[in-house]
Parts: C-alpha cells; structure tokens; sequence
C-alpha cells in the first residue's frame, strides 16, 4: 500500500513544500491525495478573488483542492477521514488545527516551521528572529499536537542570519531547506527510526506582524531600526513621516546601514549624492533606498534630486 499523504497550505513558503511532496510521489511508494488550503480571498484594486500561492501550486501539478472555510467544522473532519490519509504535512497554513485533526493520520501530522524551536513560535518566527538580533535561524520538522509549535522534534537545519538578510531572503533561504528536510524525514519517521525529542522549556511567542508595527521610533537604538527595516521588508515595510514644513509625507526605507554619527532621535544629520544619515536613538541610519507613499521604490540619490533635503529636517511619528 503507498503511502498516503494530505498536505495543508497556503502561503508562498508552503510552495516548495508542495512540490517536494509531488514529486517524492511521483517517483516512489506514496500518494499526495489531497490539498487543503484557505479560501480565495479579494485581493488587488478590484477585490478579485485570487486562489492562495498553493492553489495556485496544486492546480498546475493537477492535484485535488479543497478549500474548507474553517478546518474544525466537523462536515471537513469527515470528508478528511474519508480520504483516510495516513500522513498530515503542515507548511504555514493559517489556522490552528484541531486535535481531532491531528489524529485523523495513522502516522501523525508533521509541520515544517522556520525557526529553530521553541525559540519562536508563532505566525512571524522570520521577522521576529531579524528583529531579535539572531545570529542564526533554521527549520524544525515537528510532530503536532494541539498547541500552538509545542509538538515534539523530529528534525532540524541551521542556517546563519547574515547583516545583508531580510524577511524575503531568509525565506527564500528557508523555504527550500525546510522542503528538502521535509522528505528526507518522511521516510524514516514511518519506518521507525526517528524518536522524537520534546522540546526545551523556554521560547517565545512570535505574533503575527501588523502594517502599524512598521512605523519607526527612533528612539530606539540605529542597531534596533536597522534591524525593523530587514525584518519588514519586504511587508509591512519600515516607514516614518518626514516633516516638511506642515506637512508630514510617509516615507518606507527599503536599505539602510548603522553608523555611529550621533544627534537628536529623527533629525537628519548630513546629505550627500548617495543619501542621507537620520539619528537614532545612539547612533544614526545612513538611507540609501527608499519609496515615498503613492511612488515607486527608488534609491536616495533619486529621491533627493526631486526632494532636496537639509541637516535638520526631521522625522517624525
């Protein structure tokens, strides 16, 4: 008998995933019977409804979608039973599942989640390990229960934060490698020859990022802006308001570097060709990319050809 597998998914991190799992059934003893991912949602100047990353994913590798509004209700419950999977994967799915779920597979229900746990659980570990200051990150491949990252460990990879990191290229680091450990796993861990390994106590709690946690306070220390505009970029962005006489334009920083010029929180300390230095907290930021609202992405020394600027302007909150 194959293997029988049911993948839940939704983001574009569970898009490597995906196609791992199709292909590992392609070409050995297991059968992906099905794709769970959330509803079409509105997206875009229409509000058209557009499939998830992995819909998108699953209907080009021509696999059954299902869609079920809530995973909980108990008319999805039956339908998963009916299929009668032997194997639950998880990659970033969106809702919290129930326990009744988890034991619907003979063999469990695996996540791949993109931190080294219990360091960060939650919906953002990416974002939170950039705005922590950590040197490294990683995947875990967990057995599930009902608690929010709290299963038991079946595999790990490492992999370094780098200063040039982001949001986006941690991702696009993670997503693949949590994709490889994914299906060197599988077999071993139906075969018997993994023991998984409980979880250290500790950890924290890495909520899901909000548009507003992307307004800079610079107060706070250059090292601790430079690391909001990694961990916000690509989304939500790390924005302040440069005032402008009365006026207050939000402006999002794309690239920026710490250096140790010092001044008051906010004010812009020098101007150059290349860009600009605003003060911090202790230290300073030197921008060299930036988007003014309702405007492309463009370097500083294209903002500051059509927007002089001074030492002394200031941005504000």
């Amino acid at each position: 008998m194959p293997l029988r597998i049911v993948f839940f998914g939704t983001a574009e991190l569970a898009v490597a995933s995906l196609a791992n799992l199709a292909a590992l059934a392609s070409k050995s003893d297991c059968e992906l019977l099905a794709v769970v991912t959330q509803p079409d949602k509105p997206r875009g100047r229409d509000l058209l409804l557009q499939p998830s990353p992995v819909k998108a994913a699953a209907l080009r590798l021509q696999l059954p979608v299902l869609q079920p509004k809530r995973a909980r209700d108990e008319t999805f419950l039956q339908e998963l039973r009916q299929l009668a999977p032997d194997l639950i994967v998880v990659v970033a799915y969106g809702q919290i599942l129930p326990q009744a779920l988890l034991d619907i597979p003979k063999h469990g229900s695996l996540n791949v989640h993109t931190s080294l746990l219990p360091r960060h659980r939650g919906a953002a570990p990416i974002q939170w390990a950039i705005l922590n200051g950590d040197s490294e990150t990683g995947v875990t491949i967990m057995k599930m229960d009902a608690g929010l990252d709290t299963g038991p460990i079946l595999a790990e990879r490492r992999t370094p934060i780098c200063d040039s990191d982001t949001a986006q290229t941690l991702h696009d680091r993670l997503a693949p490698l949590g994709a490889e450990l994914l299906v060197e796993t599988i077999s071993p861990w139906i075969s018997g020859k993994i023991r998984p390994r409980q979880q250290p106590e500790g950890g924290s709690y890495a909520r899901k990022i909000e548009k507003a946690d992307g307004l800079i306070d610079w107060q706070e220390s250059a090292e601790e802006v430079w690391r909001k505009i990694r961990a916000f970029t690509p989304w939500p962005g790390a924005f302040s308001y440069l005032q402008t006489g009365a006026q207050k334009r939000l402006i999002k920083i794309w690239e920026a570097t710490p250096t140790e010029q010092s001044g008051a929180p906010g004010t812009i300390l020098t101007v150059s060709r290349e860009g600009f230095t605003v003060a911090a907290g202790s230290g300073s930021i030197a921008i060299s990319s930036v988007q003014p609202e309702a405007k492309k992405r463009m370097t500083a020394r294209e903002f500051l050809a059509g927007n002089p600027l001074s030492p002394g302007q200031a941005f504000t909150r």
